[in-house]
């Protein structure tokens, strides 16, 4: 049997059907719209196929804290149509087997971590930078979660000092997401990353605001490697300008960080890191619950 895949972006759906991340069978993609007329367009696809399970990376903030009344649910997104949305329950409902959910950014990291630029090491951080900034961190296969999923697109740095734009986060404006998205970037110079290329003080302030960025989350959590993904990162003259800044910054204080090319790293799995992620993580989930359920039987016998 099939598991299916759901990328739920906040522009745009892809949804797959496939064995493993790997062997996808068949995938699509459509504008992500109302709940009712996305969820629509999700049961269309998967109509066709006989699925065991399905594995969903959300745009969010989405409630991950098992037991929450509102686990599953869209949180306070900017997307108004999907404030206090069950993501989790209604997919529940229409397909009435197991439906795992993360962020998009986290399953983006697990993907990296199996299949792409992480597999060769025992943990890596995924950021990617577009219209909004996030980040997801995975160590010997898991996911990292606290109360909720980590806000790292939301850290404080400190700024430019060349850099007089107040910031485009509607909650913390000078954060990192408000400083140095893609959002931001057309708000302070007024036209897009990709019309700006040959803009050097743009890449400046951009290298300046993630090479901060990450050497807190290296500190912090200590990573074998960061993949740097999202719109803004196909400026390829960003890599060196970050490595260079973040080295700058580190100033060898810690070992672990030499070799900025293996480090810092750009994702490899051409922009499929969301659905393939998301066909891992009902992998891993029904993998742990066979285990789960193995054990307690085991207790019972005995």
């Amino acid at each position: 049997m099939l598991i299916g895949g759901i990328e739920a972006g906040g522009t745009k759906i892809v949804c797959a059907v496939g064995t493993t991340p790997n062997n996808i069978e068949a995938k699509t993609t459509f504008p992500t719209k109302s709940p009712s007329e996305t969820l629509l367009e999700i049961k269309r696809f998967f109509s066709r196929y006989e699925l065991n399970s399905i594995g969903v990376g959300s745009f969010g903030p989405i409630d991950l804290d098992k037991s929450s009344k509102t686990y599953g649910k869209i949180l306070n997104t900017p997307k108004l149509n999907w404030r206090n949305y069950n993501l989790l329950e209604q997919l529940k409902e229409d397909y009435s087997i197991p439906v795992y959910i993360n962020t998009d950014v986290n399953i983006a990291c697990l993907s990296e971590y199996y299949q792409g630029a992480g597999k060769n090491v025992n943990s890596c951080l995924y950021i990617t930078i577009g219209t909004g900034i996030g980040a997801g961190f995975v160590k010997n296969g898991e996911i990292y979660q606290g109360t909720s999923h980590p806000e790292m697109g939301h850290i404080y740095i400190p700024k430019h000092p060349k850099d007089s734009f107040n910031g485009s986060c509607p909650y913390h404006k000078s954060c990192l997401e408000g400083l140095g998205s893609g959002t931001s970037i057309k708000k302070r110079h007024g036209k897009t990353g990709e019309d700006l290329t040959k803009e050097g003080f743009v890449w400046e302030l951009e290298s300046y605001y993630l090479a901060h960025a990450i050497v807190n989350y290296s500190f912090i959590l200590s990573p074998e490697r960061i993949i740097l993904g999202g719109g803004v990162m196909k400026q390829n003259n960003l890599y060196p300008l970050i490595r260079k800044k973040v080295s700058c910054l580190i100033n060898n204080y810690v070992n672990n960080v030499n070799d900025m090319e293996n480090f810092i790293m750009p994702p490899v799995l051409n922009d499929e890191q969301g659905v393939k992620g998301a066909i891992q993580l009902a992998i891993n989930q029904r993998e742990r619950e066979g285990k789960s359920h193995l054990k307690h039987k085991t207790k019972q016998y005995f």
